[in-house]
């Protein structure tokens, strides 16, 4: 039996918990706050927790030498993974998660993602018991420069998006990355975008922020319930069975959503036979915003 007690990795100051604490906290979930800003040591190990979630920041999932604590933070998601406990890391979180536990990240091939976007379920994902129930093109917030370019192995993949394959992901029984986020509030996607003013010059910012602003709604509609089922594994880790491997291959870009549902819904048909759900690839963009 589990309980309902989660460390809640909070890399950066202008990227707290939010909305994603709310919806925990509704759950029934109990969060303890490790801050890097407030220069604590973070805890060793996960005893005397149930769940663990890491946040994102503009650090790099190797950029040690800024970042001095992310050596023990990838110790750390390594030890969630062996022990399974129940694990959820967001963008750099997702990407500290990849890299732990023998994935690759680097700058993004394809470019940034940024703003207010849809990303695609893959056929994996109808099984997950977190992914399952969530609609095939579900609304998501994306702000990073880098990306997953190999999954761990063993890994699952999850999710796409048409510019960066690797959108979301389950390693071991217990533990899911995403390379997006969902914890955001308008006001916390304006001061990244006060911040990377530079870095945005050439983009419509004020178009970014309009579509964020009115995708947090939908954003809070699909995932609040994916938090309360995260606590609900919290409580009760047994009740989840591993994962199976599912083959990833390539294929040509499709980048056009209703495409994207298409492949979708046939990979859905043939999920019971190879080949597996295939990556999405997508235009390439310039330089964006330095926040990963």
């Amino acid at each position: 039996m589990g309980g309902n007690r989660v460390l809640v990795v909070q890399n950066e100051a202008d990227d707290p918990v939010g909305t994603l604490g709310d919806w925990l906290t509704d759950a029934g979930a109990e969060l303890t706050i490790w801050n890097a800003t407030e220069g604590r040591p973070l805890p060793a190990d996960l005893e005397g927790f149930d769940g663990l979630v890491v946040l994102g920041g503009a650090m790099g999932a190797n950029d040690d030498e800024i970042a001095p604590w992310l050596p023990a933070l990838r110790a750390l998601l390594r030890r969630a993974v062996a022990d399974e406990v129940p694990t959820l890391g967001l963008c750099l979180g997702g990407q500290l998660l990849a890299v732990a536990t023998g994935g690759r990240v680097e700058r993004s091939p394809e470019g940034p993602e940024y703003g207010a976007q849809l990303i695609a379920k893959r056929a994996a994902a109808a099984t997950d018991p977190l992914f399952g129930p969530l609609p095939i093109t579900p609304d998501v917030l994306q702000w990073h420069v880098d990306a997953i370019t190999d999954l761990p192995p063993s890994a699952i993949l999850l999710a796409s998006s048409p510019t960066v394959a690797v959108q979301a992901f389950r390693v071991g029984r217990l533990a899911w990355g995403t390379q997006f986020h969902i914890e955001t509030t308008p006001a916390t996607v304006r001061t990244w975008a006060a911040g990377d003013a530079g870095a945005l010059a050439e983009y419509d910012v004020e178009r970014i922020l309009a579509r964020s602003d009115a995708a947090h709604a939908d954003i809070a509609e699909v995932w609040a319930p994916v938090a309360a089922a995260f606590v609900a594994i919290m409580r009760e880790p047994g009740s989840i069975r591993a994962a199976g491997a599912i083959r990833v291959s390539s294929a040509e870009p499709i980048t056009d959503p209703a495409a994207i549902r298409a492949a979708l819904a046939a990979e859905a048909q043939a999920a019971s036979r190879p080949p597996g759900p295939v990556p999405l690839a997508g235009p390439t963009f310039p330089a964006g915003p330095e926040r990963r």
